[in-house]
């Protein structure tokens, strides 16, 4: 039986700010520039988060808020903010997130938005696209930010001419080496589409010689803007905008891709993280629908060498148990899976560090999965830590993680396998070189 909480005040979380997952949203962005309307402080943790996973420069801009811009407001930092990066830049779209701080003392960043294009009437064309999310931290973490964030953008850009025969992805808080599948998937089944956020060479780019301020890559704009006109939408992901967007008349959650169908008429697919078998079997499905192409023989063969490994380490598998955590749409996407090979699983919605370290005690997993910040009860525990998520700053090759669809899932049951065979030979009192 476990013991009634002690504690009301949340000890080490398990989730990030809600402006890092928008800042995320806005290096998808060809062009853009992410601004934190907010203090100095902001800007650096996210900065100094995404830099270490992804291992590329990241270049957010903040208002610096003081103590004076706190009583007085940001207007005049807003404007100075934005000078500068147009001044150091030249970005195509400059997005604006909000803070806990901005929020709180009621900041109208669209009001300052508009009182800027004012400034330059009639210069409008020189002038970047604005974008703004409202992203306090207190009503949800970094992936409610991303989501609000996608909405948002689709909100300012998205435009309805004439439906054409294209698709949309809306991919979810995946790595860029999903975002590259992605892309190789639908080249496979011919589709038209637009995948918005695309931080796939942003984030994970090329070699150059010379230093990039704005790295290239990202969604163009002017694709977002027919993403509108599209046939239909695919969107990964269980959960949604939490307690950040609703309709006006059921207060129901509401999703980017629920808002292009109830706005702009666009049918939704809506599913889960394809990891997995009869999760990728689902978006296969559906590529195949909105395609009229079969399913080639290249991914039926990876889906079959996929079984096959299944049946061949089922037994180092079955039965084992996993502690995760992480972004709420990736654990249960993992848990499925985990499911779907055997093994057991414990995640709690809402949990921080210190109640997980507190559960193992209970549960006690064979392994955990989640990003670095697990890595001291697995330590303690003296078991396994398979890296997912973000962040993971005490590894090399984040970005390159592939975990969708049947040829990801077979780089993820390879992973587990493996952690699981090395600490058990690890701990062997004899050790062994033949499985």
């Amino acid at each position: 039986m476990i013991a009634a909480k002690t504690y009301t005040s949340t000890r080490n979380s398990c989730k990030l700010c809600a402006p890092l997952g928008a800042s995320l949203v806005f290096k998808g962005i060809e062009g853009c520039v992410p601004l934190i309307h907010g203090s100095q402080g902001c800007a650096t943790y996210i900065r100094r988060y995404m830099i270490s996973h992804y291992k590329e420069p990241v270049d957010i801009a903040s208002s610096n808020f003081s103590e004076e811009t706190t009583v007085f407001g940001g207007s005049r930092n807003f404007i100075t903010g934005i000078d500068n990066i147009i001044k150091q830049y030249k970005p195509r779209v400059i997005g604006i997130a909000s803070t806990c701080l901005s929020e709180t003392i009621g900041e109208d960043i669209p009001g300052h938005i508009r009182n800027y294009c004012e400034e330059y009437k009639g210069m409008e064309k020189n002038l970047p696209t604005f974008i703004h999310a409202s992203t306090p931290s207190y009503c949800g973490s970094h992936a409610e930010g991303y989501y609000n964030t996608v909405l948002a953008t689709l909100k300012t850009l998205a435009e309805y001419e004439k439906t054409d025969n294209s698709i949309t992805i809306i991919p979810g808080m995946v790595t860029p080496a999903d975002i590259r599948y992605l892309k190789e998937l639908m080249d496979d089944f011919g589709l038209n589409y637009t995948l918005f956020p695309d931080y796939s060479e942003t984030l994970d780019n090329e070699y150059t010689s010379e230093y990039e301020l704005i790295p290239s890559g990202g969604t163009p704009i002017w694709k977002i803007k027919r993403i509108g006109n599209s046939k239909a939408v695919i969107e990964f992901g269980n959960v949604f905008n939490k307690g950040v967007s609703r309709t006006k008349d059921t207060g129901a959650i509401q999703s980017a891709g629920e808002w292009l169908e109830s706005e702009l008429y666009i049918r939704n697919y809506q599913m889960p993280l394809p990891i997995g078998i009869e999760a990728s079997d689902r978006m296969m499905e559906a590529f195949k629908e909105l395609s009229g192409k079969e399913i080639s023989e290249k991914h039926r063969k990876e889906r079959g060498r996929l079984v096959d490994a299944y049946v061949d380490a089922h037994k180092y598998v079955f039965g084992k148990k996993a502690m995760l955590y992480g972004e709420e749409d990736f654990v249960t996407a993992l848990a499925d899976w985990l499911h779907e090979i055997g093994i057991e699983t414990y995640f709690k919605k809402g949990a921080d560090f210190e109640t997980l370290r507190e559960e193992a005690e209970n549960f006690k997993p064979d392994f955990l999965i989640g990003n670095s910040k697990g890595y001291y009860i697995a330590r303690e525990r003296k078991i396994p830590l398979v890296r997912l998520g973000f962040p993971i700053h005490d590894r090399f090759g984040a970005s390159r993680i592939h975990q969708i669809g049947y040829r990801g899932t077979q780089e993820l049951f390879d992973l587990v396998v493996n952690a699981l065979i090395e600490y058990k030979q690890e701990n062997s009192p004899i050790g062994y070189k033949y499985l």
